[in-house]
């Protein structure tokens, strides 16, 4: 039987991937991003949640190093020492979303299909998401503050924009945010109600570049999990991708296979398969940024 290949890095998406439905990360998955670390592998959280929306999923990994937030816009390097109430962690890389020009992004796609309500991400390890009036948590248990008027959300530096319609579906209202808000803003769809705008040109594509350049690790060594659009960035710099069973169309039309979907452990089933027992040793060929080992 032919050695499976060894991948120097595993980069995971959270919500819809990683997580199981109930936001929780199951035993097997846990021993199979084990495996994979016993192999020499690195796992590397990529996430469109910020900072403070991972602290005690990373406290309950245990996970230390290099975590890409916020959709590729904070780079964040978690310390051990962490836990979900104090941040023992630093923010290495953030690149805010200049907020005149997310409003003016707001108010063109307002005028192609009426009315929108707005959440945003603030920027830094304590930032705060804030939603308007009538803006519904795609998540409920992440936490958010109600703001009562559009412009206590550019009270401080944001990330990204989160946009929801009354009527429209995910698909449209992207597909109309693409063509209304042109070069003002990076426009992605990251899950079920979640269609972002994020600074031009910052995607989990960049923040999956950044974060492999600093451990030393090409992006051919790199095998990445998925399930919406917002993951094609991170799949085009990746060696192998890998959608989830429950992932949408876009996404698994771009992937190098099918994986059974988040409730059933999709993540786990290919890791067990690729560092499983005969797995060849990983050797990524390049040396590390020394301060990140």
């Amino acid at each position: 039987m032919p050695t499976p290949p060894a991948y120097a890095l595993v980069a995971t998406d959270l919500d819809g991937t990683l997580l199981r439905p109930d936001n929780t990360v199951s035993a097997r998955s846990r021993a199979a991003l084990a495996l994979a670390a016993a192999a020499g592998a690195r796992h590397l959280i990529v996430t469109g949640r910020p900072v403070p929306g991972i602290r005690a999923l990373l406290a309950d990994l245990a996970y230390t190093g290099l975590v890409v937030c916020g959709q590729g816009t904070q780079l964040y390097e978690a310390d051990a020492d962490a836990d979900a109430d104090a941040d023992a962690g630093r923010l290495l890389r953030s690149v805010a979303l200049d907020r005149e020009a997310a409003d003016t992004a707001l108010g063109k796609i307002e005028a192609e299909v009426g009315a929108v309500f707005a959440a945003v991400d603030q920027d830094g390890v304590d930032g705060v998401t804030l939603i308007e009036a009538g803006y519904r948590m795609p998540n409920p248990t992440l936490p958010a503050q109600r703001v009562t008027s559009r412009a206590a959300l550019w009270e401080r530096p944001v990330i990204k924009v989160l946009v929801r319609h009354p009527v429209l579906g995910d698909d449209e209202l992207a597909a109309v945010a693409r063509g209304a808000v042109g070069d003002l803003a990076t426009v992605t769809m990251a899950g079920p109600g979640t269609v972002e705008l994020a600074p031009r040109g910052v995607d989990k594509g960049t923040g999956l570049a950044a974060a492999a350049e600093l451990l030393g690790i090409g992006a051919g060594r790199t095998v990445a999990f998925g399930d919406m659009p917002n993951d094609l960035p991170m799949f085009a710099g990746s060696g192998r991708r890998v959608a989830m069973g429950n992932a949408h169309p876009e996404l698994r039309a771009a992937a190098d296979e099918v994986t059974l979907s988040n409730a059933e452990d999709g993540v786990a089933v290919v890791l067990e398969r690729l560092f499983g027992t005969g797995a060849a040793p990983v050797d990524t060929g390049v040396a590390p940024d020394p301060s990140l080992v």
